[in-house]
């Protein structure tokens, strides 16, 4: 590990909105946290918002200071780069800012029943091998996982430049028969005015500059059943 990056990790030691568990702590375990993020973290009831794959933080940070009124958590496994978003929440005095450094595998450690209104996916890794549908932040896999934390009347957000991402998303909604609230192929194309989805963070600004389109997704987890995938060798 490079003198930099353990300056950087020591650094958020310090840092009370920054959670950085060992392995041993949330494999198979929940954090201490879980179900208590509210009460003991936040110190509030207001409503606490997931970015999934945060990077630096740009999106999270964003969105706290749109919406102070809400509790906002972004996720990323790379010390390095929630460093940035963390430091940055200090400069700027934002409250209602948090990170976790982990593996969104382990997601479900961190949050107990009910306990999340929303989740933003943001330019998430597209893993576009047939092999990797698994690792897909929209497979069924975590969609059954964010399930179990999420509140009935929840919100998921996805904005990608993989127009494969997008439909396989969107098809794997449609086969199971969840709620799609909103659905663009082309965001920029359309008369936006929501700052929210507006915001582009640095790597969304590369994408635009090469000519790529950005597609977004609003989607419910809004009934019961488990979410298969879909068997494209039967279709």
């Amino acid at each position: 590990m490079g003198k930099n990056k353990i300056r950087k990790w020591m650094e958020m030691e310090s840092y009370r909105h920054v959670i950085q568990p060992e392995f041993s702590d949330v494999f198979k375990k929940d954090h201490a946290l879980k179900g208590k993020w509210s009460s003991e973290f936040f110190c509030n009831s207001n409503p606490v918002v997931l970015e999934l794959g945060c990077g630096k933080g740009e999106y999270t940070l964003n969105l706290a200071q749109i919406y102070p009124g809400r509790n906002f958590i972004g996720i990323d496994i790379k010390g390095s780069r929630i460093w940035s978003g963390a430091k940055t929440a200090i400069e700027i005095g934002l409250n209602n800012v948090a990170f976790i450094r982990t593996r969104i595998e382990f997601i479900e450690s961190f949050f107990g029943t009910e306990e999340v209104d929303e989740i933003w996916l943001i330019f998430p890794d597209p893993q576009l091998k047939k092999r990797r549908n698994k690792k897909r932040l929209t497979s069924p896999r975590f969609l059954n996982a964010y399930r179990e934390f999420l509140k009935s009347e929840n919100v998921i957000h996805l904005k990608t430049d993989s127009k494969e991402l997008y439909h396989y998303t969107k098809n794997l909604l449609e086969f199971n028969q969840l709620v799609i609230l909103q659905s663009i192929e082309d965001l920029y194309a359309t008369s936006l005015s929501n700052k929210t989805l507006s915001f582009k963070t640095y790597y969304e600004q590369e994408f635009l500059k090469q000519g790529k389109k950005i597609t977004y997704l609003k989607f419910s987890l809004s009934n019961n059943k488990e979410i298969i995938d879909i068997d494209y060798d039967k279709r």
